[in-house]
């Protein structure tokens, strides 16, 4: 199976306003704070460094791609304080498309993101200005126009939904970065084709804790054309309506876990412009997510395609996270529940 290309996406557009990537969606300033360990209640740390990274679901996957050569566009909204100038001077100097929305008086997205450095894990501590959501007034349709894909993530759900419906107007693809259920979440599924959620997400949205059964109901509900969840260092789980795909994942000595399905996204989308098959897609974009844990922050080592390249071809791949006769025998039970739905 091939990832369907977007419109054109092999040859250079008419319109010199077109973009190969759209992102509409989170940006935030990360405080990188690396522990030893994870501190006990009631103790005391000494750190081991500190630093403030750029970051953001939507807005580190532009980079990505800008970085891989695609033309990137980001639509966003950042306080009138230090945090969002610094946003808005990261964003030109990756030479990325940026129309900002400044919200007056108010503070732009922040985090303080806590790395365990014997587990890498990270805990993170964030605070966002209501203030600073995203409206759908914010927004204008011609910003949507020319871009060969758009990603949106969950959080501002009103705006995400205006801007995936004037995208399927256009006839856009359109890919979703999902974490947690929103309010409006689900409207704004309706125009997902390609939902890549975190592991929990599946069973937040359906109850169903069963990766295996809990894909295909999301797909046959909102008619998607790909499902997929990342399984963190074990990869990618994905569900195309006839198979399950599962992609391992790349052993790293990783650093910093923060920013690797923001990088996932990205490197989703650039295999989209460029026409990819699902397999290769998932093996790149999982290639691409390990190789971001090497570094501290978001887009801490945002890999070059040569590097992402030798990768895939010489590194070693994690364990399965489903057997093949686990994945024959849940492909069987979900394709007995109904025909391929496609949009």
């Amino acid at each position: 199976m091939k990832v369907p290309r977007t419109p054109d996406s092999m040859s250079p557009p008419h319109n010199p306003a077109s973009v190969d990537v759209l992102g509409v969606g989170i940006n935030a300033t990360d405080t990188i704070i690396r522990l030893p360990y994870f501190p006990a209640r009631d103790s005391k740390v000494e750190i081991i460094s500190t630093s403030m990274k750029p970051g953001g679901q939507v807005a580190s996957a532009m980079v990505a791609c800008r970085r891989w050569g695609l033309r990137a566009r980001y639509v966003g909204k950042v306080g009138d304080d230090a945090a969002g100038k610094f946003q808005r001077e990261e964003m030109a100097r990756e030479d990325v498309e940026a129309h900002w929305i400044k919200a007056r008086e108010s503070r732009s997205q922040s985090a303080f993101i806590l790395v365990d450095e014997k587990s890498t894990e990270r805990t993170v501590l964030w605070n966002r200005d209501p203030r600073i959501a995203l409206r759908p007034k914010d927004l204008r349709r011609e910003w949507i126009r020319g871009a060969r894909v758009l990603l949106v993530d969950g959080h501002d759900t009103a705006a995400a939904t205006r801007a995936a419906r004037w995208a399927r107007e256009e006839r856009i693809p359109i890919l979703g970065d999902f974490d947690n259920c929103y309010p409006g979440l689900e409207a704004l599924l309706e125009y997902v084709d390609f939902p890549i959620t975190s592991r929990d997400f599946p069973e937040r949205l359906t109850g169903e804790k069963d990766l295996l059964q809990s894909l295909p109901k999301i797909f046959s509900k909102f008619k998607c054309h790909l499902m997929a969840a990342t399984l963190g260092p074990l990869g990618v789980i994905a569900w195309d309506g006839v198979r399950f795909i599962l992609c391992p994942g790349f052993r790293v000595k990783a650093v910093d876990t923060t920013g690797a399905g923001d990088i996932f996204h990205g490197a989703f989308l650039y295999a989209m412009v460029r026409g990819m098959v699902l397999e290769e897609t998932l093996e790149f974009c999982c290639a691409a997510a390990a190789l971001n844990c090497t570094a501290v922050g978001a887009r801490g080592r945002i890999a070059t395609l040569r590097e992402i390249e030798n990768f895939r071809q010489r590194s070693a791949r994690s364990e399965r996270a489903f057997d093949s006769k686990a994945l024959a025998s849940a492909a069987r039970a979900a394709s007995l529940q109904g025909p391929r739905k496609v949009k």
